[in-house]
């Protein structure tokens, strides 16, 4: 499934004269089911002033020693369904990356939203906590490594979740990535999680996720870019890791909610079990994260994630300072992945009902044996939602 250029301006198009009060725009009612569209495009900037490596390059075979990088870096077009009766469901394709996102059906067991069972393509539980949030809320520009370098986002399969807005549980068994060449390895996943707080502007939340898949081939690589989405090259890099069988992930979450302030933090840990003469491998990282909302507003709380609002006062829209310390340790043994340290800073504006701009200082500092490589970039974001 490809979206033609012409395609995706009808579908912007489409966004920019409707209504701005609501994000998404209402279709019709079709075979009892009301129908909605749904959109995400974001842009994105980076400058680095580069140590050693090129990650201004188009590609890791094509170093052109720029030192900036800019491109669009999502187009994501989603229909959503209600109905007929307590079913809900989904249709979402990325355009900028050729993918399917969320592609499946929920039905719901009475008026609790938290109690349902879910069939075809989701994130999977054992996802971080940053990652089973909204993109479009993205607290800064990059996810944390152990988001993108450890956990298990979007798979087919089948998931029950039982809780309610205080507590959940759910679980998950998986096969492949829909689209075609992703990732493969069946597994299941579970998460636990629990708010004993949970009021307007006052939530603490803790909670517990384990992952077990297999091997794509017998083989995994795990990997981390500085910070950067778009960067082709990664420093820290395990290489591949023949002769894998499984891989498991323990992950362990909490959140803080008071007023205008948020505070989140998560750990993995990540197993992969080998056989023959090849040692097991393991690997950690974590990350602690902080935000504050200058102009005021606070966050929801919904499925086990923050929720975030949109401003009090559209025309001066919603400002958030926050400050990330992420770390992410690939090297065990004979495999010397690497480490990585990086603190980022950042701004962001949410203007009116479907804008939103970012501005992050990333700081990264890198160790893989004797070699070092310590990039700081500039990172900018300008986002459009409907």
């Amino acid at each position: 499934m490809k979206l033609s250029r012409s395609t995706l301006s009808v579908a912007l198009l489409a966004a920019l004269v409707a209504p701005a009060a609501h994000a998404e725009i209402t279709l019709d009612v079709i075979g009892g089911s009301e129908v909605s569209f749904e959109g995400l495009v974001q842009a994105d900037f980076y400058k680095f002033d580069t140590d050693t490596i090129d990650y201004g390059a188009d590609s890791s075979s094509d170093l052109d020693g720029d030192d900036y990088l800019n491109e669009l870096r999502r187009a994501e077009l989603v229909l959503k369904g209600k109905g007929p009766g307590n079913v809900e469901w989904v249709l979402g394709y990325d355009a900028k990356d050729d993918k399917f996102l969320d592609v499946n059906a929920k039905y719901k067991f009475g008026n609790n939203s938290n109690h349902f069972i879910q069939l075809g393509q989701f994130k999977q539980p054992g996802a971080t906590m940053e990652e089973l949030s909204s993109t479009k809320n993205n607290d800064f520009i990059s996810k944390s490594s152990i988001t993108n370098s450890i956990g298990t986002a979007r798979r087919l399969g089948m998931q029950y979740n039982v809780g309610d807005s205080n507590w959940g549980l759910t679980g998950s068994y998986f096969t492949r990535e829909l689209t075609r060449n992703r990732e493969h390895g069946n597994g299941y996943s579970v998460r636990g999680y629990w708010a004993p707080i949970n009021e307007q502007g006052n939530i603490f939340h803790i909670g517990a996720s384990y992952t077990d898949k297999d091997t794509d081939g017998d083989a995994i690589r795990l990997r981390a870019r500085p910070m950067a989405d778009m960067v082709s090259t990664r420093f820290v890099d395990t290489r591949t890791l023949e002769d894998a069988d499984r891989n498991s992930v323990i992950g362990a979450e909490a959140l803080w909610v008071t007023g205008p302030v948020k505070l989140q933090a998560e750990y993995m840990t990540t197993d992969v079990k080998r056989y023959g003469t090849s040692d097991d491998f393991s690997g950690d990282g974590f990350y602690v994260s902080g935000l504050w909302n200058i102009t005021g507003e606070t966050w929801g709380y919904k499925g086990g994630v923050p929720t975030t609002g949109l401003p009090d006062n559209p025309g001066v829209g919603m400002w958030q300072l926050g400050l990330r310390y992420d770390t992410i340790d690939l090297t065990d043994g004979d495999v010397v992945g690497g480490e990585m340290d990086s603190w980022t800073a950042g701004v962001n504006w949410y203007w009116r009902s479907n804008f939103k701009f970012m501005l992050n200082y990333v700081a990264v500092k890198q160790e893989k044996g004797e070699l070092k490589d310590d990039p700081n970039i500039l990172e900018a974001r300008m986002q459009f939602f409907w």
